[in-house]
């Protein structure tokens, strides 16, 4: 008897499952922030703006603010807004993005706990230049601009603390300056993918799993693309056999080749 090749050939070219055995996909960010940027060192860094504080210093902090809570979805802030204050992620996470006036949008970043989210402003005055939105239930310490000007002078290591917070944010919207203005979308697309290998990843020989959701819009905002484009190159990617996709999973299946993408401009 005869065997119908053709099927066999057909079953070959589907991307195959995950051969290892996995937890349900992390949500994005995960555990820690997501924004643009040439590896995952310093990430986080904003986190811990406030670790420095002493006991005393954070039931003082506390009292001065006020506690708010957000249900997934919900809007924390909104472009063009008049600004009063700044925001203290106590748990949940939060995506902070610019809107053009086109409706196209934008991913700044994805805060998780310790961030603070609203800035540039500190102390009041003008308006929100970028949108806050709770991507899961989320506690928030609001400090007005009143108390927070209270705060720096009475408080010198809060004001310490401030700084470095501004720093972090600062080299975070820096990274993704220098990713938007020196890569091309391709090169933004491979290294996001590496990015979220780095964080979400699970090896399984060569491959690596990322075990995260994460949809085309949500690629698109992060690299400054559309969807219809991401969708496009992922595809490619899948026919080059870089990638494999399933409905719950991201296999790049040649790591090595992604970072030759993203590594070939400074030859």
């Amino acid at each position: 008897m005869s065997l119908d090749v053709r099927v066999t050939a057909n079953q070959d070219a589907r991307p195959k499952p995950p051969s290892v055995d996995l937890p349900a996909p992390a949500i994005l960010p995960g555990d820690q922030a997501l924004f643009l940027s040439e590896g995952i060192g310093g990430l986080d860094e904003g986190a811990h703006f406030l670790d420095a504080l002493a006991p005393d210093e954070w039931t003082r902090l506390r009292a001065q603010g006020r506690q708010l809570s957000f249900r997934t979805g919900e809007a924390i802030f909104n472009q063009g807004d008049g600004h009063g204050g700044i925001f203290i992620i106590e748990a949940g996470d939060v995506r902070v993005f610019y809107t053009a006036p086109s409706g196209r949008e934008i991913t700044l970043a994805y805060w998780t706990k310790g961030h603070f989210i609203g800035g540039p402003e500190m102390t009041g005055g003008g308006v929100h230049i970028w949108s806050g939105e709770a991507l899961s239930d989320c506690r928030i310490l609001f400090l007005p601009a009143p108390a927070l000007k209270k705060l720096v002078v009475e408080m010198p290591n809060f004001a310490l603390c401030l700084l470095q917070g501004l720093a972090a944010k600062g080299r975070c919207y820096s990274a993704m300056a220098q990713m938007l203005g020196t890569r091309s979308v391709i090169e933004r697309l491979a290294q996001f993918l590496i990015n979220l290998g780095d964080l979400h990843g699970v090896r399984d020989g060569r491959a690596i799993i990322i075990n995260a959701k994460v949809t085309h819009d949500q690629i698109a905002a992060m690299v400054g693309s559309t969807r219809q484009w991401v969708t496009m190159m992922m595809k490619r990617f899948q026919k080059d056999g870089l990638l494999s996709v399933s409905p719950r999973h991201i296999r790049i299946e040649r790591p090595h080749a992604l970072m030759e993408m993203v590594s070939k401009r400074g030859a």
